[in-house]
C-alpha cells in the first residue's frame, strides 16, 4: 500500500509587527517568516472506509478533530468528496504550543501530502486557499521558505532566503495561548514598531548584522510582563552571546541567531540551566 511522507518544519518569526485590530476581529500584521530544521514528521496511507485515524508517538497532544492535521484531512475529504479512508502518524519534534507554528505546519504537511495520495492535483495557491481556512500560518507552512506574511498573515510574498547562521530554540516550561496574547494587546498603543523595510534590505544585502538588529516582535510587548520566564530567557541568551535575540509568534520560545559555531555549546550549556527544551538548529534555506 503506498505511503506518503512529509516533513513540517518550525517556522520563526524574525519580524512580528501589528499595525491594528480589524473589524473582522483579527488583527492586521507585517510579518517575515522562516523555516528552520526543527521538524514533525508525517506519514500517510489509505484505511477501508470513510474514516480519519491518526496516531502519534507523542502523548500529550489530541488525536482528534481538536488537531489541525486532523482537522485538515477532514477539509480536504469534504471539500473534494474523497470518501476513501486515512490513516495519519504524526511524528512529534516541535514544542507544542510554543510559537513555531508546529500544529500549523502539521496541517500543511497533511495537506500537501493527502494532495499527493489521493491524486487531487491542486495547485500551491487551492492548498494556501484551503489552509487559510485552517489558521493564519498554514499558508505559510505550505509554502516553505522566506515570507512577508501581511493581512491575518495568509496574504504572502516570497523573499530571499536570509544569511545562512546557527538558531538556537529555547523553550521554557510553560505553554502561551496564541489568542489570549492577542487579546491583551492594544494595537493602537503601541509606540516602536519593528521596521519592515530594514528588514528586507538587511536580507537582500546578506548583512547578518543588519538582521540581528532589525528582529522584532510587539507581542513581547504582553508576554514579557505576563510571563517573566520568557523575559529571563532572553536576557540569558544575549548575554551568553548571541548575535540577535526575539521571542517567537506569542512565545512562549526564544531564538538566538548566532554566526560563528564556536559560540554555540557555551549559549546551548548555559539555556540548559533555564529551561530543558534547547534546540540547536540551521535556518532552513
Amino acid at each position: 500500500m503506498t505511503k506518503i511522507y512529509e516533513k513540517a518544519p518550525a517556522k520563526i518569526n524574525l519580524l512580528l509587527d501589528v499595525l491594528r485590530k480589524r473589524e473582522d476581529g483579527f488583527h492586521e500584521v507585517e510579518m517575515v517568516m522562516t523555516m528552520v530544521d526543527l521538524a514533525d514528521r508525517l506519514e500517510m496511507e489509505e484505511l477501508p472506509g470513510d474514516r480519519i485515524v491518526l496516531s502519534s508517538q507523542a502523548g500529550f497532544i489530541p488525536l482528534d478533530e481538536k488537531n489541525l492535521a486532523f482537522q485538515a484531512a477532514r477539509l480536504i475529504k469534504e471539500r473534494y468528496g474523497v470518501s476513501r479512508g486515512v490513516y495519519i502518524h504524526l511524528d512529534k519534534r516541535i514544542p507544542v504550543a510554543a510559537g513555531l507554528a508546529g500544529g500549523s505546519s502539521d496541517a500543511a504537511a497533511a495537506l500537501r501530502g493527502l494532495n499527493r495520495l489521493w491524486g487531487l492535483g491542486l495547485s500551491q495557491q487551492e492548498l494556501e486557499s484551503l489552509g487559510a481556512e485552517l489558521g493564519s500560518d498554514v499558508p505559510f507552512c505550505i509554502r516553505g521558505g522566506t515570507a512577508v506574511a501581511r493581512g491575518r498573515g495568509e496574504v504572502l510574498e516570497s523573499i530571499p532566503a536570509p544569511p545562512q547562521c546557527w538558531v538556537i530554540l529555547a523553550k521554557p516550561p510553560i505553554n502561551v495561548s496564541t489568542a489570549d496574547v492577542y487579546g491583551k494587546l492594544r494595537a493602537s498603543e503601541l509606540k516602536n514598531h519593528p521596521s519592515l523595510s530594514d528588514m528586507l534590505s538587511a536580507i537582500r544585502s546578506e548583512s547578518f548584522t543588519e538582521m540581528c538588529d532589525s528582529l522584532g516582535n510587539v507581542l513581547e510587548t504582553v508576554t514579557l510582563d505576563r510571563y517573566p520566564e520568557v523575559r529571563q530567557i532572553k536576557d540569558c541568551m544575549a548575554k551568553l552571546g548571541a548575535d540577535g535575540v526575539l521571542m517567537s509568534g506569542s512565545g512562549p520560545t526564544v531564538f538566538g541567531l548566532v554566526s560563528k559555531e564556536a559560540k554555540v555549546p557555551r549559549i546551548y550549556n548555559g539555556l540548559r540551566g533555564f529551561c530543558k527544551e534547547v534546540y540547536v538548529v540551521r535556518l532552513l534555506t
